[in-house]
C-alpha cells in the first residue's frame, strides 16, 4: 500500500495568523557588510521593514554575529521566499 506524500508547504495549515510580527534571526561569521546585506534581502520582501529597528549581538568570542529583524509578516508564502533567500545569501550560516 503506497503512503501518500506529504501536502506541500503552502497546503499545510498555518498556525500564525497574518498579518503578524514575525522576528527573524540571521547569523553569520562577522565581516564588514553583513548586517547591511541582510536588510537588503528583508527590505526586498517586507518593503516597511525598518534597517533601523535590526538588532545585533556579537558571539562572546566576537567572531559571529546574531541579527534579529522582526518583520511585519503578511502571508506564508512571504516568509518562505525570505526564508529561501536568507539561507542562500553567502554571508548567511544559520536561519532561525
Amino acid at each position: 500500500m503506497d503512503t501518500p506524500a506529504p501536502a506541500p508547504v503552502a497546503a499545510q495549515v498555518s498556525l500564525l495568523e497574518f498579518p503578524c510580527a514575525f522576528p527573524l534571526k540571521i547569523m553569520g561569521r562577522t565581516r564588514e557588510g553583513f548586517a547591511q546585506a541582510v536588510a537588503e534581502v528583508v527590505i526586498r520582501h517586507a518593503p516597511d521593514f525598518d534597517a533601523a529597528t535590526l538588532e545585533m549581538r556579537s558571539s562572546s568570542a566576537g567572531n559571529y554575529l546574531s541579527l534579529t529583524a522582526t518583520i511585519n509578516a503578511t502571508s506564508r508564502e512571504q516568509l518562505d521566499a525570505l526564508y529561501r533567500e536568507l539561507v542562500a545569501h553567502p554571508m548567511v550560516a544559520m536561519v532561525l
